[in-house]
């Protein structure tokens, strides 16, 4: 047989199992687990090294599917190495489980691709990290449920106390405990005498080993047991582990179970399912509606704080008093003006002001924003809000130090929140058009997809199964142990429901169906929409049900910068058919109250914001004309002229006489009085005016004094002052130090430039094309200079891998021969920033103290100064 035709041997290690993979599959590697991209590994030893690093594998465990993590935790208690059929025995059972023996190859070969597993199949090895976190031990049952084997268990039994239990069972004695406890466990794994054995025991001792059965394998017994569990110890099917404790070997647990390792594998992702299903148009035109209305609070909110919004804490975030007003001034309950308040905040429209006195306002950003187009306003929002890591469904609970969360405060990033709002989207997507989901089955989903996490993971198990142990004597306390066993470990779930009604509350569902700018929003392919089906909507209707997802590790949306502005702008571009055209007119009716029927042109909206309060919201905003609100319009520097010209134009019905007056009549007192700063004073043409004034006892506390017959001082500040005159029944108008009337602009008060907060990311950032390209081409440069074999000589063998070490007159001589006769040689080179690395080379050219050479690690031709170079060697004739 010739070299090429020898076949390749099995790898020994993970590092000789990855040195066999091509690029695809190390790329795969990588971007799967791009933890061991930063940095970059200088060969694949490190590669390996680092992808059995505890944190690396518990971070891969944590993001396997259930039936991925099932066959982890099968291999964790099969023999190692284990073959195939081993691990499909314990997986699909006695009974050859279809449809885990069709899965199985999947989740082994992804355990393969993250570089949990390694080894063909007649000898597969899952990394020692992982065996180590999944394997059972005392501290730690296994998810599975098995106890240690025979022979762990037996490992301190006396000899004497194995040859009695050999003598029980019917075993010939051994002269070692070795081969006694070996012959044990053959006979626990010979089904057919193993089923002789058990039809020996007692009613009472086969009802033991059902308890124990499914674990925890452990129980304890007295100092003198029963007889029934006297039987089972005699014939070392409990094995004692410590004083008055006592384990079901792995192996008596097997042949119990028909040989599975898990009471439920789940080989097949549950399905989502569809609760509801409507027609296309109707979920589209249903969601565009919540889009003006989610633009509309987001609007009302920011005018709230034109002037200044509430105080920020001291901690940061704002008070539980703040919360209820946005609340109640936004008509909403508090959990929702949370969302608004951190949707907002996310998408960079408020923030504190920085000042001495913190508090928030509307940021320079919210005059630009309001500037664009409706559609684009709502894309906007919803980028940010897709991703987000700031959670305002945690605001009122408590952190690790029992501080209670407050809305616009710290610590309410949750890293998980973006990919669970992409994934669940995704899942929607993947129903039919107009289809609402069961919630249930999103988050069963979310479940199978991503399992509870490691150690908590463990202890929810154990709460559960010692509940189902006992289950009437520790009922209250498995419901106790499992509250505290979800803590964060439920947060995929609390995130999924969150997620539901956020996306209804803006608009990217409608009826709970994805519309079309939500589907357009995750980069999800437009369905061809057939002719409007007939049938009947609602719960009595056919629901399909949604049986194949994409696969959970399939791209979860948009990436880059450019592929979500490009998603935003196509959202915008489905959602602008579907708002209705501005309205730019009103109708006036007699009662001093103005109906919209629909949303305004911005402009007549801010006028009229101005010129009166909204009474009502809903398809048609109700406006009301007060005193109140015509003066607020007279300060803003409207006239009674502009006011008269502005309804007349603006409504579509006659102006009402009730209007005018009301108009004329606040105009007439408006600025007959002036404030302004002395302290403060008040001075009015008419001292009858003043007379009035001082003589009035509601306005004792401002504590006025005449200063001249047509000027009043006052103790109070300016603002004080007038709110005081305003509250007795007058009209006054503010001035400035020139006299001139000071008009109250709105939109006024801003803070500095801010930028949006930054989401926190999840772990490292996956990498993109040109990082995995780059990476993969260092590590195989890197790993060539360390496993190119060497000549022996003089300074030519560097011994543990150390960098070859000559002087450097033979360094120059060897370099200057190399050109001479092609050869290539193995360096070790120092660079600027004092960083060893080795490289083998083929010398061209040598002089001025340089040497310039193919570089065969970086597949390109460099130059390398010579006081650079730690010594040279020879390659070994068969180094290609």
């Amino acid at each position: 047989m010739s070299p090429e035709e020898k076949p390749a041997a099995a790898p020994r290690s993970l590092a000789e199992a990855l040195r066999v993979r091509d690029d695809v599959s190390l790329a795969a590697l990588l971007r799967s687990r791009p933890d061991l991209v930063t940095p970059v590994p200088t060969d694949l030893t490190q590669l390996a090294t680092r992808a059995g690093t505890r944190a690396s594998v518990v971070r891969a465990l944590e993001r396997l599917d259930r039936f991925a993590l099932q066959t982890a935790e099968a291999l964790a208690v099969a023999a190692d190495p284990a073959p195939y059929g081993e691990l499909l025995r314990l997986m699909a059972g006695d009974e050859a489980d279809p449809a885990v023996t069709a899965a199985l190859p999947r989740a082994v070969a992804l355990l393969r691709e993250q570089a949990l597993l390694w080894g063909d199949d007649d000898r597969l090895r899952l990394v020692r990290t992982a065996r180590e976190l999944l394997a059972p031990s005392p501290q730690h049952p296994s998810p599975t449920g098995l106890g240690p084997t025979v022979r762990e268990a037996t490992a301190g039994m006396s000899p004497g106390r194995i040859q009695e239990i050999l003598t029980t069972v019917g075993l010939s004695s051994t002269h070692d405990s070795v081969s006694a406890v070996s012959a044990l466990g053959e006979l626990f794994t010979d089904r057919k005498r193993m089923a002789a054995l058990l039809a020996e025991l007692p009613g009472e001792s086969r009802e033991v080993l059902d308890r124990l059965l499914w674990g925890p394998p452990y129980g304890q017994v007295t100092h003198d047991p029963a007889a029934h569990l006297r039987a089972l110890l005699d014939r070392g099917l409990l094995l004692p582990t410590a004083p008055g404790t006592v384990v079901l070997p792995r192996e008596v647990a097997l042949h119990l179970r028909a040989g599975r390792a898990h009471r439920t594998p789940e080989p097949v992702p549950p399905p989502v399912e569809a609760a509801a299903t409507h027609r296309p148009q109707v979920v589209d035109a249903t969601a565009a509606g919540q889009a003006l209305a989610a633009l509309a609070t987001v609007d009302e909110l920011l005018k709230e704080w034109d002037e200044g919004g509430p105080a920020v804490l001291r901690a940061g975030g704002l008070s539980v008093r703040d919360l209820k007003r946005t609340a109640v001034a936004l008509d909403v309950s508090e959990p929702v003006a949370a969302f608004w308040l951190e949707l907002a905040y996310a998408a960079g429209l408020i923030a504190s002001d920085g000042a001495a006195e913190e508090r928030y306002a509307a940021t320079p950003a919210y005059d630009e924003w309001r500037e664009l187009p409706t559609a684009e306003r709502w894309a906007r929002l919803a980028a940010a809000w897709l991703s987000a890591t700031r959670t305002p469904g945690v605001v009122g609970g408590r952190d690790a130090k029992d501080r209670t969360l407050s809305a616009l405060g710290p610590n309410l990033d949750r890293s998980a929140a973006p990919e669970v709002r992409h994934r669940v989207l995704t899942l929607l997507a993947g129903l039919p058009e107009g289809a609402s989901p069961a919630a249930e089955s999103v988050l069963a989903r979310l479940r199978w997809e991503r399992p509870l996490r490691g150690p908590q993971r463990d202890q929810r198990a154990q709460a559960e199964q010692r509940a189902q142990a006992d289950q009437r004597a520790q009922g209250e306390q498995r419901a106790q142990g499992e509250q505290r066993a979800r803590g964060d470990d439920d947060l995929r779930s609390r995130l999924a429901r969150w997620t539901l009604s956020e996306a209804e509350l803006l608009g990217v569902t409608g009826r709970g169906a994805l519309a079309a700018p939500g589907r357009a929003l995750i980069g999800a392919p437009e369905p061809s929409r057939p002719a409007p089906d007939p049938e009947p909507e609602g719960p009595g209707a056919k629901l399909p049900v949604h049986h194949h997802a994409p696969p959970v590790s399939a791209p979860t949306g948009p990436t880059g910068p450019a592929e979500r502005a490009a998603a935003g702008a196509t959202a915008a571009r489905l959602l602008a058919p579907l708002l209705p055209e501005p309205l730019d007119h009103v109708l006036l009716q007699a009662d001093l109250t103005a109906v919209a029927p629909g949303p305004l042109e911005r402009e007549l909206a801010d006028l009229l914001g101005v010129l009166a309060d909204v009474e009502s919201k809903g398809g048609a905003t109700v406006y009301r004309f007060t005193p109140g609100s015509v003066r607020r319009a007279l300060d803003a520097g409207q006239t009674a002229a502009d006011l008269h010209a502005f309804l007349a134009r603006r409504s579509r019905t006659p102006v009402p006489q009730p209007l005018t007056y009301l108009i004329d009549d606040v105009a007439r007192r408006h600025g007959q009085l002036r404030v302004g700063a002395a302290s403060a004073y008040v001075r009015c043409d008419d001292d009858a005016t003043l007379d009035e004034i001082l003589a009035d006892k509601r306005a004792a506390g401002l504590g006025l004094r005449r200063l001249a017959p047509t000027v009043l001082a006052a103790q109070a500040d300016p603002a004080a002052l007038l709110e005081g005159l305003r509250a007795i029944g007058f009209a006054p108008a503010a001035e400035s130090a020139a006299g001139d009337v000071l008009i109250a602009r709105a939109d006024s008060r801003r803070t500095p430039p801010r930028t949006a907060p930054e989401p926190v990311p999840d772990g490292p950032p996956a990498p993109d094309d040109t990082l995995l390209t780059a990476a993969i081409r260092a590590v195989r440069a890197g790993d060539l200079a360390s496993t190119t074999p060497r000549k022996s000589g003089p300074g030519g063998s560097a011994p543990g891998g150390e960098l070859p070490r000559t002087g450097a007159a033979e360094t120059l001589a060897t370099m200057q021969a190399a050109v001479l006769t092609g050869e290539a040689l193995w360096i070790g080179y120092v660079n600027a920033e004092g960083a060893a690395s080795q490289r083998v080379i083929a010398p061209i050219r040598v002089e001025g103290g340089f040497v310039t050479a193919y570089d065969h690690t970086a597949d390109e031709v460099r130059t390398y100064p010579l006081h650079r170079v730690t010594g040279v060697a020879g390659l070994a004739d068969d180094a290609g």
